[in-house]
């Protein structure tokens, strides 16, 4: 005998998170040697875990902040062998391609990507490395500097399929 009010069986399947925190290990990258997590002016973590799944939906952003005394220059240098276990890595400066690479043998670019009926911007405004396919990938991202220190940003996307799959 089932309780009034619930279903015995549902096609339905909903799952939300949101946490205030993540990690580089989290993203599946290295933590950078030296690096501390950096702080909004307020105290609060510049870090994010958010997943929506419905049915075959998904999307989930993983992201953390951080800050170091070495230039973006090496920043980049550390992360470029990690990201490549993803595939192969491409450079972007303000949404732009860097060098010969302008968009990787799984279909990923600097730009936005068009899923269904939408499309995710996900270019930047500085300058960045990525890797994986444009549905799932990850992002080494120098956001400036903050008192004297390069500030870059660790991220993990994964976004929903295109209709037609692409």
């Amino acid at each position: 005998m089932t309780q009034p009010g619930f279903a015995q069986s549902s096609d339905f399947d909903l799952n939300v998170h949101a946490r205030s925190h993540a990690t580089a290990r989290d993203i599946g990258l290295p933590e950078y040697p030296g690096a501390t997590p950096f702080k909004e002016k307020d105290g609060d973590s510049s870090s994010a875990d958010l997943g929506l799944f419905l049915n075959s939906f998904h999307f989930s952003l993983k992201g953390a902040s951080f800050v170091t005394a070495d230039s973006p220059e090496r920043v980049l240098a550390f992360y470029r062998k990690p990201l490549a276990k993803f595939g192969e890595v491409l450079e972007c400066d303000h949404g732009k391609p860097v060098g010969r690479l302008t968009v990787t043998k799984s279909g990923l670019t600097c730009g936005e990507h068009k899923g269904g009926n939408d499309s995710v911007d996900v270019s930047s405004s500085g300058h960045e490395l990525r890797a994986g396919t444009p549905e799932k990938f990850r992002i080494v991202g120098i956001d400036g500097t903050v008192n004297g220190k390069t500030k870059f940003g660790l991220v993990a996307l994964e976004v929903p399929k295109s209709e037609d799959g692409k």
